[in-house]
């Protein structure tokens, strides 16, 4: 606080989008002070982080960098805790129980275990059962309800909430609902509505501290990307999950950290595309949610043949030519690379009203109506009177859409990141206070964004979501697709995603047939006619 005048101090910096050097290293200070406030107050510069609609890009940008260095708890406690869960000594539960995590976060700490089988046995409607039913090393087999073989997983990743957590996380908590109540006598940061914004952020920290919160997410997730082959999320074992003890599948992964410094690699000394950059950046954009792992998928299964590729890789891990040689052997052997979500404590969901906003924001980008985008953003923000110059807000909305306008069969060149940004400082800069899912939504837009295009920088956002909004319109959208012709007869145009739908089809078919077109030519100037 007593450094607040260094925010006014000092020349601009043009590279740090025109921030004085004083709030530079303010900014410095703050993300130096909340890393060793504790936990909570690093996951509150995460979540700061995020909001580029509020805070500053270059305090973000810090802020984003900070992760927690907490100490392991004691196994004593662990021990504690799961004997409670299971009602029963841990021997007669755990074949395998290792004491050392395998990771420390701010909240809990991960371990890696077997359940015995007779014990997994007893709860059928948790079963870990492996896509195509494949066998493995750790498996064991029994019979559905249908009476057919299927084949259990029973290694699992334990995550134990750490000790007096909540009563840590209230405490600071309350600290930091003073410090808002406080910051919001300050007129220039009042449309922030910091108390209202701290209130959020205390949910979802309390969110977090009930790991059963976590379990219906992931079952959630595997409910709806169950059929998929190229993503997967761990299975829960909600019978055992309780308040404080999380037990679910064992996902065996390459950190996705490791194909990004071999993307990097590969072009600084080859100017080539890694091996899988293309295929993993298109399924990040097309299954949009937080990434951590790669796995892979044999073409035909074989016992262990995913977890031995993912060994392979993990063997080599930082010497890029060998790598690279993996990788390639891989591809030639059949695999297809598979991403794993490994963390859904922290999940956002569009309500009734937010989808509203989104689907008719949407609707007025579709129409390159950049006005009437903005005049929705200032209606249907929570301070409307606190917006500062809205006719110059929308103006600003129409120039950027307008530039999107002018690159239309050229989409794979724009920089979706680069745009959303640009509307989150207008956001920042007229005080158009929007609503945190929605920020979030954007948030991941851009993050997915800059994975993509660090591991493929032609990739073109709008194709790979071409089958996402092909599969939205002829399966999901059957009583929209009724609605949408009644629209059409009363109002003589399309709906707006059949209009998104039809253009990108048309683009797709476009670029498809002249690039075939050139082929033909080129054979035919280099094959002579007898």
């Amino acid at each position: 606080m007593l450094a607040v005048p260094l925010l006014i101090l000092g020349p601009r910096v043009r590279e740090e989008e025109n921030e004085r050097c004083g709030a530079l290293w303010w900014f410095d200070l703050l993300a130096a002070q909340m890393e060793r406030a504790g936990p909570t107050f690093i996951k509150l510069a995460q979540w700061i982080a995020s909001r580029t609609d509020l805070f500053p890009h270059a305090l973000c940008i810090r802020l984003s960098k900070l992760h927690s260095h907490v100490d392991p708890h004691p196994f004593s406690y662990t021990k504690q805790v799961l004997a409670e869960a299971f009602g029963r000594d841990l021997q007669e539960v755990f074949s395998e129980l290792q004491e050392t995590p395998l990771g420390v976060g701010a909240i809990a700490q991960v371990y890696k275990a077997k359940i015995r089988p007779d014990i997994i046995l007893r709860y059928m409607r948790d079963q870990f059962v492996i896509q195509n039913n494949v066998v493995t090393s750790d498996c064991v087999q029994t019979l559905d309800c249908d009476g057919k073989p299927v084949n259990i997983h029973t290694t699992v990743a334990i995550k134990v909430l750490h000790p007096k957590a909540r009563e840590i996380v209230d405490r600071d908590l309350r600290i930091l609902d003073f410090l808002a109540s406080a910051l919001t006598l300050i007129p220039t940061i009042h449309w922030i509505s910091l108390p209202e914004e701290v209130k959020v952020f205390g949910e979802m920290m309390r969110d977090q501290l009930d790991l059963r919160v976590e379990a219906r997410n992931l079952q959630r997730f595997n409910e709806q990307f169950g059929g998929s082959n190229q993503v997967t999320f761990p299975q829960p074992v909600l019978a055992f999950t309780t308040k404080d003890m999380l037990i679910e599948e064992f996902e065996n992964g390459i950190p996705l950290n490791v194909f990004l410094e071999q993307a990097a690699y590969e072009r600084k000394h080859a100017e080539t595309h890694a091996v899988y950059d293309r295929k993993i950046a298109n399924i990040a954009y097309a299954d949009n949610s937080q990434l951590r792992a790669c796995g892979f998928t044999p073409r035909q299964y074989h016992e262990d043949d995913g977890d031995v590729a993912v060994e392979r890789i993990l063997a080599v891990r930082g010497d890029h030519e060998e790598i690279h040689r993996e990788l390639g052997a891989l591809n030639d052997e059949g695999y297809s690379p598979r991403l794993i979500f490994i963390d859904a404590g922290l999940v956002n969901e569009l309500n009734d009203v937010d989808r509203m906003n989104f689907l008719d924001l949407f609707q007025a980008i579709a129409e390159f109506d950049g006005y009437k985008a903005g005049e929705l953003m200032v209606e249907r923000c929570r301070t409307p009177e606190l917006v500062i110059e809205p006719d110059v807000f929308a103006l600003r909305m129409q120039n950027l859409i307008l530039g999107l306008k002018q690159n239309t069969f050229k989409l794979g060149a724009v920089k979706i990141g680069n745009l959303l940004h640009n509307a989150m400082n207008m956001v920042r800069a007229h005080h158009v206070k929007l609503e945190g899912d929605f920020v979030n939504v954007v948030v991941s837009i851009m993050l997915l964004e800059g994975i993509g295009r660090q591991l493929d920088p032609d990739l073109d956002l709008f194709k790979s979501a071409l089958p996402v909004l092909r599969d939205y319109t002829i399966k999901d959208r059957g009583k929209a697709a009724i609605e949408g012709v009644k629209d059409v007869q009363a109002h003589g145009s399309a709906p707006h995603w059949v209009k998104v739908w039809m253009f990108l089809e048309l683009r797709n078919w476009l670029f498809r047939n002249t690039r075939e077109e050139e082929w033909l030519k080129m054979c035919d100037i280099l094959c002579f006619n007898n």
